[in-house]
């Protein structure tokens, strides 16, 4: 056991945040730590991290094991670069490396008295450096950075430079080179691209450590965990399991309370039932007993009715108005900035009742496409051609549709001036808003809780089209839930832009991938996207290596190419010539074949020798076709 929770309280101004925490994890184990947001899960961490103190309760680490902790956000202000920075981490095995280089200068002029003690302090040091993989600790850097999304040319950025995201992977870089015996990561994932997390995936996999994990990413803790922790109303309770494996079980665990809880209900009804009985008898005896179960009654400890956390907040989204079966065409786009091109010469088009997921790497235009199709910009060459009765709803991850100056309930009250007080609140309470929530200005409000009053918006519109920007961005895990039910539960048309991958695996029908300036077409989800992708990319990156050859070949070896794709092209055509006439003899055989077995022309030798003639000339013909045919395969 590397780690040991026991009853951890805390609290803030008598706001309870943890309330009983206690579970332990294992060496090497994986785990995540779960829970709705403002559920304590960063404030737990602090408190393992020694951060904050718990105000009860003890947090024990196994004796001589090093912890490293990984915060949601890292505000580095180095002047080194991105690189130096991370390599500062090892900087005692480069200052073993100095000592070697001295005392291998002072061993050329030693005398043989000291030269032993020399050679033996070098060799301890050689130990060391080699434990500590010295000579590779720059390639090892450079793996790490590399897999973490930097690119080279960034490695020499000054990191006070960096925004707050790149510092947060610089921070993970480092912490990932140092190898705590236990790992605590606050939402790893949440400034990395889909290659990024698959590389963070397989190193955590591979990691020698415990890994403790806070995440709303549930295909990274599917493929990583083995224990998940739930924190519900400052408890915790243990699962053991990938995340899928955990909300099956706290499923049945919820099942099973409301059981329990119902068996209750009906105990207490039956017992106040019997006392209202006794009571109408109006002996003393039946007083007395009467009196006997009220107070067992009242000494009985009740059980509290589970809520289910799905319940806070429904979805339905249904467009008022059905356009055509082309919603939209996307003819030779092309989009850059500078000499840099984000896509160039797209085409691609887009059905009625299609749940279309983009993805790519970081800025590579994905956000831009979007803005395009909603006409926030232009592109520099091609068209965006739109079917009939065709709507867009747009939800930004900037959310630019709201208004900081007004109030939740303004929001929406302006947007839609039909609707009276009453069904405001109504509607903005199944989006978690209730009571003095609504009187909240939109400025002051959290990414999640903006992420909801867009998602509000959205669904009162006449929208038939969504058109999505990273949706699940600041959703705790039950709105991401909610979320997915209610697009794919909805009639109209999807585009989404995520790196969600949980969240596109159980929504997309057709994945979009931007590839190399290029859409590659999915017809599947993301497990789909993940078994083709690499045949996909090989097949696009040949088709680009052909295009490219030809292209800089120029006009000096223009007639050159002509007449040798003339030349292929009668190759394949003389080809299809002799395998259409083998085909035409083989049926002509077995017409004869089929002729000769008829009785008749068996017992007629006349006719019988005219057929055999036929068959053997048709036969050398054939015989002679496949010798052609084999010289031209």
């Amino acid at each position: 056991m590397i780690l040991n929770l026991s009853h951890i309280h805390k609290e803030f101004v008598e706001d309870v945040v943890i309330k009983d925490a206690t579970f332990h994890l294992e060496d090497r184990e994986k785990a995540a730590l779960v829970g709705n947001n403002g559920a304590g899960k960063s404030t737990l961490f602090k408190i393992i991290a020694g951060i904050y103190q718990a105000d009860s309760g003890d947090v024990s680490i196994a004796k001589d094991k090093t912890l490293g902790y990984l915060a949601q956000h890292t505000d580095l202000q180095s002047d080194a670069t991105v690189f130096d920075e991370v390599l500062s981490i090892r900087q005692h095995v480069f200052d073993l490396e100095t000592g070697m280089r001295a005392l291998e200068k002072e061993m050329e002029h030693a005398s043989p008295d000291a030269l032993e003690d020399l050679m033996n302090r070098h060799a301890r040091l050689q130990e060391t450096f080699d434990k500590e993989n010295g000579y590779a600790i720059k390639s090892e850097v450079t793996g790490v950075l590399k897999g973490l999304g930097f690119e080279e040319r960034e490695f020499t950025l000054p990191v006070r430079s960096l925004s707050g995201g790149e510092k947060t992977r610089v921070a993970l870089c480092k912490l990932l080179l140092i190898k705590p015996d236990l790992l605590l990561l606050d939402e790893p994932t949440n400034h990395l691209d889909i290659h990024a997390t698959t590389w963070l995936e397989t190193y955590l996999l591979n990691y020698p450590g415990a890994v403790f994990i806070i995440s709303h990413d549930r295909y990274f803790m599917d493929r990583i965990v083995t224990k998940v922790v739930d924190l519900v109303k400052g408890e915790a309770f243990t699962y053991t399991g990938n995340y899928s494996d955990f909300t099956v079980k706290k499923k049945a665990v919820w099942e099973a309370r409301i059981r329990e809880y119902e068996k209750q209900q009906r105990e207490i009804k039956r017992q106040e039932e019997i006392i209202d009985r006794f009571k109408s008898y109006n002996t003393e005896a039946y007083y007395v007993k009467a009196k006997s179960r009220e107070k067992l009654l009242s000494h009985m400890e009740r059980l509290e009715k589970p809520t289910e956390e799905n319940d806070s907040m429904k979805l339905r989204l249904t467009p008022n108005v059905t356009p055509g079966n082309d919603i939209l065409s996307i003819r030779d786009l092309k989009k850059g900035f500078g000499s840099r091109v984000l896509f160039d010469k797209a085409c691609f088009e887009i059905k009625r009742g299609e749940r279309i997921m983009i993805i790519g790497d970081n800025g590579t235009g994905k956000t831009t496409l979007l803005k395009m199709i909603n006409g926030l910009d232009t592109p520099d060459a091609g068209e965006i051609v739109y079917g009939t009765n065709v709507y867009l709803g747009y939800y930004d991850q900037e959310h630019q549709v709201l208004h900081n100056e007004k109030t939740v309930f303004d929001e929406i009250q302006d947007e839609y001036p039909t609707m009276n007080n009453t069904q405001i609140r109504n509607f903005l309470a199944a989006f978690l808003f209730t009571g003095d929530d609504v009187y909240k200005l939109v400025g002051d409000l959290s990414g999640g809780e903006k992420g909801r009053v867009s998602l509000a918006k959205l669904m009162l519109s006449d929208a038939n089209v969504l058109i999505l920007d990273e949706p699940t961005n600041h959703l705790d895990m039950t709105s991401k839930e909610i979320l997915e039910n209610a697009l794919n539960a909805y009639e109209g048309t999807i585009i989404c832009v995520s790196h969600d991958r949980y969240f596109i695996n159980e929504t997309a029908t057709r994945i979009l991938e931007l590839y190399h300036n290029s859409f590659l077409n999915y017809i599947g989800n993301y497990d789909y996207y993940m078994e083709k992708k690499d045949l996909f990319h090989e097949q696009h990156d040949g088709a680009a290596a052909v295009q490219e050859e030809t292209v800089s070949a120029g006009s000096a070896d223009w007639k050159k190419q002509k007449e040798e794709q003339a030349r292929k092209r009668k190759a394949e055509n003389d080809l299809k010539k002799v395998e259409d006439l083998i085909q035409t003899l083989e049926e002509k055989i077995a017409e004869l074949d089929s002729k000769l077995e008829d009785p008749d022309i068996a017992t007629n030798s006349a006719k019988l020798n005219e057929l055999l003639v036929l068959r053997q000339e048709t036969s050398d013909k054939l015989d002679e076709q496949y010798t052609i045919w084999e010289t031209m395969v």
